[in-house]
């Protein structure tokens, strides 16, 4: 495949990162009516911005395209039947965003361990406190979900000297040298017992909405901490509010949660030992511009008839 194919757009917002597309055909359409104006057959739809409603119909007003890649890792918010059950490849953005959640995943195990607000309390006050803080190393950490997010935690834990431990459908053949046991899903409970800090970084499925909940946070020790850098739907945010509220684990460090933005009632923002990020600990200087770079190199192999990176398993959702 020699041409250069064209790309629909879609995006609800004239991104500067658009602008990195202007040596590849494309056009650029922000709602269902611009779709009637689009000329030619695009071959690829790039879903930058776009929800689900427009993706759907972007996708059944050109049934000829043969790729289509989203922006982001997660899956949920944008897949429906028809793309479901399509033959055309879906690919996401995988890859991109792991290492900055890996990096928050590690923020979080040291806020807690090192008692960050106990300090910045301490400092408030002009009180001169000493108090016993914990090391990491020789701690152990669970990783639910060890896909490209969970292994970016597991190797900055690992580097601190944690144990790792790491709940995935299917283990690596071979293992993995950053982990010391792989459990499957059914295992859950027990891998949960053993965890000092417990990191959630599953995609949002059918299988893992709401996987931890009342019945995990009973697994855990008293003195766990949940750390979220996957998916909000992943943990019960009810059960959650619950463990917190019972003394059942010793906080949580959250950058999704079940509803975005959070609302203004939500019982989630009582707690003083909840570390709250509002879902932007992937947001670094110069994301998007990854993301998109990271497509135009998907689009090149497009073009050449390569393999594209990142498949997924539409069914599975990741």
């Amino acid at each position: 495949m020699s041409e250069s194919p064209l790309v629909l757009v879609i995006s609800d917002v004239d991104y500067p990162q658009l602008r990195l597309l202007e040596k590849i055909p494309h056009v650029v359409v922000s709602n269902p009516d611009a779709l009637r104006g689009v000329g030619g057959e695009p071959a690829a739809i790039l879903n930058w911005s776009g929800k689900r409603e427009l993706l759907r119909a972007a996708l059944l007003a050109n049934p000829q395209a043969r790729w289509v890649h989203s922006r982001s890792a997660g899956l949920d918010s944008i897949l429906f039947p028809e793309l479901v059950e399509s033959p055309i490849p879906l690919t996401n953005g995988t890859g991109v965003f792991s290492q900055a959640l890996g990096e928050f995943a590690l923020a979080m195990v040291l806020y807690f361990a090192k008692d960050f607000p106990r300090m910045l309390r301490n400092k408030a006050a002009r009180r001169w406190e000493q108090f016993d803080v914990d090391e990491v190393a020789g701690q152990t950490a669970g990783i639910v979900g060890y896909g490209d997010i969970g292994r970016a935690v597991a190797q900055r834990l690992h580097a601190m000297g944690m144990k790792v431990l790491a709940l995935k459908r299917h283990a690596p053949a071979g293992g993995d040298p950053l982990v010391q046991h792989f459990y499957t899903p059914a295992e859950l409970h027990a891998m949960l017992g053993q965890c000092d800090y417990v990191v959630a970084s599953a995609p949002l499925t059918a299988e893992t909405r709401h996987m931890i909940s009342d019945a995990a946070f009973a697994a855990m020790k008293q003195t766990a901490v949940v750390i979220n850098v996957g998916r909000g739907p992943v943990i019960d945010q009810a059960a959650l509010v619950r463990a917190l509220e019972q003394g059942k684990i010793r906080g949580a460090g959250l950058d999704v949660f079940q509803h975005e933005p959070i609302p203004v009632g939500d019982p989630i923002w009582n707690f003083e030992n909840v570390f709250i990020s509002p879902h932007c600990a992937d947001n670094t200087h110069g994301w998007l511009d990854q993301a998109m770079l990271f497509f135009l190199k998907q689009y090149d192999r497009f073009r050449k008839g390569e393999p594209l990176e990142n498949v997924v398993d539409k069914r599975l959702g990741y």
